[in-house]
């Protein structure tokens, strides 16, 4: 006998109809003879319809109030799947994430998670139940609910398959698994079945969005198996592995990954002097506003520099602020921004032994007169800001240059 844990994401569950289709699923897993924990995300669109009706009452809703709030949506689909379990003749029970005691710190919207009462599982695991918990979501130290962020039903997912010791977690979704890239921007992308967690981590903090970033920590931390699978097609999904394939050569590039949810900010005129990021960056951190690729430019003849970093769009605002502020603190000459980057990366495993894949990179950008505005790199990965009209042309060639569309064999 196995401990599945299985978590459906929002359209998985938008419907009644969809609803019972997964508890056939978890069905077919009990009648097996598996052990079962299923967490669930809210119905497709309901977490977006609470937001909206926040956002109608504050133009910036309380933190707090917001995930009282929004974490109301899974409460209705936990219920939802176990009456429709019962309804097959299979026992379960219903948690939401303070019930189940997934402590987290206080950080609202935004929370993490630091530890989890497995007792309560273990003692319906025992009897038989199936135990169905809200993702997305906990309680912290004071008995306030917390919310993970968006994609946090992932996190909740696999830290109950780490802290259960779990065989497996699958995650169920609209695709089948993880691709080369987007199948709506290459349509001649390719599915992986196998995918290592450095390679998915990569992915998943650049804008694949199949998984989110903190849900792909904690199982490779944690040596949680993790496969993603779509719940309307039959397959054997993306298994996320620990090590890398056993092959005799691994494909330069494994995947593409972009996101269009950047924004770049610019201050120009800062003193060139010891600690002046620090100055810069603190600031933001103290925001809780992520910062992502960083560039300083050399010294000017005049003993100053131009700082540029990129962050997520939603941040922009706030960020803009605080730069402001920090601009005048150091008698910077200015402060410029934009909202219309986007994002493009190469990765894989491959790359450590093959020469010449950035020139590669960049020719096949420059063939499309594509310019390239910032350079990050690790060392899986190759990381470009560009302007956002360019973004799917520059998939597409990189997509191309790296020969994706040919289909890999199974390991």
């Amino acid at each position: 006998m196995s401990l599945f844990v299985q978590k459906y994401g929002g359209t998985s569950v938008g419907s009644i109809e969809r609803i019972e289709g997964v508890a056939d699923k978890v069905a077919a897993f009990r009648a097996q003879g598996h052990d079962m924990v299923v967490v669930l995300s809210a119905m497709s669109g309901e977490t977006n319809r609470l937001i909206d009706l926040a956002n109608q009452i504050q133009e910036k809703p309380d933190p707090r109030e917001m995930d009282v709030l929004v974490s109301t949506g899974e409460q209705v689909t936990i219920a939802l799947l176990s009456m429709a379990l019962k309804k097959r003749g299979y026992d379960a029970c219903s948690y939401t994430g303070g019930q189940v005691k997934i402590l987290t710190d206080n950080a609202h919207t935004k929370a993490r998670i630091q530890s989890i009462d497995v007792e309560r599982m273990r003692r319906d695991l025992d009897a038989g139940r199936v135990v169905v918990v809200a993702g997305f979501q906990g309680v912290d130290d004071d008995g306030n609910i917390t919310t993970l962020g968006r994609g946090g039903s992932d996190t909740t997912g696999v830290a109950l398959a780490a802290a259960l010791d779990a065989t497996e977690c699958q995650i169920y979704t609209d695709v089948d698994g993880v691709y080369t890239t987007d199948p709506r921007v290459v349509d001649s992308a390719q599915r992986l079945d196998r995918i290592t967690f450095e390679e998915m981590l990569e992915m998943a903090s650049l804008g694949s969005k199949v998984l989110q970033i903190r849900a792909v920590e904690f199982a490779g931390k944690y040596k949680v198996p993790l496969r993603v699978l779509s719940t309307f097609e039959a397959g054997e999904g993306t298994l996320i592995s620990l090590d890398e394939d056993d092959e005799m050569e691994q494909p330069v590039v494994s995947g593409i990954a972009f996101n269009r949810d950047e924004a770049k900010l610019t201050i120009r005129g800062v003193p060139d002097n010891p600690g002046v990021a620090c100055k810069i960056l603190a600031p933001i951190g103290a925001e809780n506003i992520e910062v992502d690729v960083i560039v300083q430019n050399i010294s000017a003849v005049d003993g100053t520099t131009d700082f540029t970093f990129t962050v997520h769009r939603n941040d922009l605002s706030k960020a803009r602020e605080v730069l402001e502020r920090v601009a005048g603190e150091l008698g910077a000459r200015e402060v410029v921004s934009d909202d219309k980057i986007a994002k493009v990366s190469i990765v894989g495993v491959g790359m450590r032994s093959h020469a010449n894949v950035a020139s590669r990179m960049f020719s096949a950008l420059g063939e499309d007169n594509i310019n390239i505005q910032m350079i990050t790199t690790s060392e899986i990965k190759i990381s470009v800001i560009i302007d956002e009209r360019y973004l799917e042309l520059a998939v597409r060639a990189l997509h191309s240059e790296f020969e994706l569309s040919e289909p890999r064999a199974a390991s």
